[in-house]
């Protein structure tokens, strides 16, 4: 089950920087600027061994208070080396934030991408992350029932595996907009449950033979209506 301490964001690595430095002093109110609690490290091809000593990295203390805030920026990373991550970016030592920055999540290994909470990667006028919602996603959550058993029955019309995957991928959007719009709007109890919902049914999703009509259907009962 995916924790709410452990972030990827799809960006180049400075503008990914400014957004989890911006989510960290929004959402934890902390000092950026000289602050050893707050550490980047950036890196090419993110190996096996870079891996194993950001594990080192985070499991040091904080310096100044209870919590430390570890941003890792990579233009790709081995499948190795996300292994080496997996543990750590499942159970994060407590008050440590991780974030994940490259340029495509593309080749983000399934099991590592349905630990993590996907950040947007922009920032508005007032230096807040931006919400990013597709259209398919705003359709989804803003349709009647019955609309939205319409919208999950096309989705199980694939013809061919190529066709099947585009679908997928639609129903992925879906989940993911959802996601963010719920995690922008502030966590209480119930909104927690649904991030945890979110995470579980979105790590199905990545499996080729996922049943993406249970999926949406039980997504479309546990989304509240008044999200948008």
């Amino acid at each position: 089950m995916k924790n709410h301490h452990a972030f990827v964001i799809e960006a180049e690595a400075e503008a990914g920087i400014a957004v989890a430095q911006a989510w960290a002093r929004e959402q934890l109110g902390m000092k950026i600027e000289n602050n050893p609690d707050v550490v980047v490290q950036c890196y090419g091809l993110l190996s096996v061994e870079d891996a194993r000593r950001v594990s080192e990295l985070v499991a040091g203390k904080a310096f100044t208070g209870d919590t430390k805030v570890v941003i890792i920026a990579a233009s790709r990373a081995y499948h190795e080396a996300q292994n080496a991550l997996l543990k750590l970016f499942e159970e994060p030592p407590k008050g440590t934030y991780l974030f994940l920055i490259m340029p495509s999540l593309g080749g983000l290994l399934p099991t590592l991408r349905s630990r993590v909470q996907v950040l947007p990667a922009s920032l508005s006028s007032n230096g807040r992350p931006k919400i990013r919602i597709s259209d398919v996603a705003e359709e989804f959550v803003k349709a009647s029932k019955e609309k939205r058993s319409a919208m999950i029955k096309k989705l199980m019309s694939g013809r061919d595996e190529e066709e099947r995957r585009e679908l997928r991928d639609e129903a992925l959007a879906i989940v993911n907009g959802i996601e963010a719009v719920v995690y922008k709007r502030g966590i209480g109890s119930a909104d927690a449950a649904l991030l945890s919902d979110i995470a579980t049914l979105r790590g199905y999703l990545h499996d080729r033979s996922a049943p993406v009509r249970m999926i949406l259907e039980h997504l479309s009962l546990v989304i509240p209506k008044d999200l948008l």
